[in-house]
């Protein structure tokens, strides 16, 4: 399995425009095969700060979402609106386990 974590700080609000890129790009994702889990947040202590978590079955469906349409079309957006930084990160991993 295949896992993206990490950070986007936005260094401004999440304002409309940047709430439906957002919107759409996870509802295309989840829609992709191989995808297990995609998901944004707001880091409930720094607003402007998204958190990205996604899980996908391998590298191969990986790939296939970095070569889609919603992909382009979200980094044009994110190219328009670029963010003051981020750190993402890619791990290979197990499914883990229920923690408790």
């Amino acid at each position: 399995m295949i896992q993206i974590n990490g950070t986007i700080k936005l260094g401004r609000p999440i304002d409309a425009a940047t709430r439906k890129a957002i919107v759409d790009m996870v509802r295309a994702s989840r829609a992709e095969d191989g995808c297990l889990d995609y998901t944004f947040a707001a880091d409930l202590a720094d607003p402007d700060t998204l958190v990205l978590f996604e899980r996908w079955r391998d590298r191969p469906a990986l790939d296939a979402h970095g070569a889609s349409d919603h992909m382009a079309e979200f980094q044009n957006f994110m190219a328009a609106n670029p963010p003051a930084a981020r750190d993402l990160r890619v791990y290979e991993t197990d499914e883990g386990q229920p923690l408790g």
